[in-house]
């Protein structure tokens, strides 16, 4: 007979895995499982070629590092080309501390909110230069509270100033002549009211 003319075989039940696969983004915090283990490191290599050992929850405050180390791994150093080694060892201070007295961190060192807003007021305290570095680094690595704190600050120190005193902040040549910028003032009379 014609193997066409066959009834047709009943298809297998799909087996299905009797556990769930690991998702990479609900991994357990980089702490250490237990008292006294270590947790893992990542090692973040700067502009420069200078590498810095970190804790993996340090180096996942940056989006942008977690999305790398998730797609390739953490064997090999993690390149941060835009960022200088100054400005990088500035972003892992922040990264660390506050990874040590976020809500979840565990311990009795954590530090009180009005603390942590005190320590972030004193870390922007720094030269402009430094501070826009910063910004860039903190967007760069998608550090979301760092780009903020920082901006923040920038708002700031540009709050109820007329636009002759921003540019004396910031060292900004005024490149208008006086009739571009007296056109400019008429045009948007309801921003200098």
């Amino acid at each position: 007979l014609c193997s066409s003319l066959r009834a047709p075989r009943p298809h297998p039940e799909p087996r299905w895995p009797t556990t769930a696969p690991e998702c990479p983004q609900k991994r357990p915090p980089a702490s250490a499982p237990f008292p006294g283990a270590m947790a893992t490191q990542i090692t973040l290599r700067s502009a420069e070629g200078d590498n810095f050992e970190v804790d993996e929850a340090v180096a996942f405050e940056s989006q942008m590092i977690k999305n790398m180390i998730e797609d390739t791994g953490s064997e090999a150093p993690i390149p941060v080309p835009n960022v200088s080694s100054k400005i990088l060892a500035k972003v892992i201070e922040y990264s660390k501390y506050h990874v040590d007295n976020s809500p979840e961190a565990e311990g009795e060192n954590k530090a009180p909110e009005e603390e942590i807003k005190t320590w972030d007021t004193k870390f922007v305290e720094v030269e402009q230069s430094t501070l826009f570095e910063l910004i860039l680094a903190a967007n760069y690595l998608n550090i979301k509270s760092l780009l903020d704190l920082t901006c923040r600050t920038v708002a700031s120190m540009i709050k109820g100033k007329t636009p002759e005193e921003i540019r004396k902040t910031f060292s900004i040549r005024n490149d208008f002549t006086p009739e571009e910028e007296e056109e400019v003032r008429r045009e948007n009379a309801w921003a200098f009211e």
